[in-house]
């Protein structure tokens, strides 16, 4: 059986939702026959990287907020993730835009590393600081993934892949997605949101049953 998942590696609920539904596929007695598939989808696809700008000070313009509400916002966030055992320190993110990140999943998941680009991209950004629109940046994380320097830099430096980002992305809107995370299984049953880990494993065994 398959699981799609719409995400964005800038998103926070994107990674929490990722470590809640791990969980679940932990526990679901089929785990082994879950075939997962991840898909681009980009929050804002006009973000311009901000070098000179710390991600508070983005998020209160951005919604036209105080500075307090952006640092409150963040330390919620910051507990959230914490909950599922991830550590972020959003003081150290470097608003980016994801684009090329994306493109880099995309040559990920032509070599069967999709899951481990997806994991190497979100702890860049939410844990380490890194700059994911960065090329030193991004072929250091896609080493760590386990992709090959050369076949990163070949795609860092063409146009590689942003057809396969962009059939993502109409895919996503075709299927009415507006948000992510968006985990669809077995293309019939849709679960929006980084949803507690029991609600994925009730997807999973429904979906499972709907198919026998």
């Amino acid at each position: 059986m398959k699981v799609d998942i719409w995400s964005d590696v800038r998103c926070p609920f994107c990674y929490i939702g990722k470590r809640k539904f791990e969980a679940a596929l932990a526990e679901f007695e089929h785990k082994d026959a879950i075939e997962v598939e991840w898909h681009s989808f980009e929050l804002d696809r006009n973000t311009v990287t901000l070098l000179d700008k710390s991600s508070e000070e983005y998020l209160a313009e951005r919604y036209g907020k105080s500075r307090e509400w952006a640092a409150e916002s963040h330390q919620h966030v910051t507990d959230t993730a914490a909950e599922v055992g991830l550590k972020f320190h959003l003081d150290k993110s470097i608003v980016a835009n994801s684009f090329n990140a994306h493109r880099l999943i995309q040559l990920a998941k032509s070599k069967g590393r999709g899951d481990e680009m997806e994991e190497a991209l979100f702890k860049a950004h939410f844990t380490d600081g890194k700059n994911i629109d960065d090329q030193a940046d991004l072929t250091e994380i896609a080493k760590e993934a386990g992709l090959d320097v050369a076949d990163v830099t070949t795609v860092l430096n063409s146009a590689d892949f942003t057809d396969e980002v962009r059939y993502d992305e109409k895919t996503a809107e075709d299927i009415g997605v507006r948000g992510v995370p968006f985990f669809v299984f077995n293309e019939k049953l849709a679960v929006s949101g980084a949803q507690p880990a029991e609600t994925f494993l009730g997807a999973l065994k429904q979906a499972w049953e709907g198919q026998a």
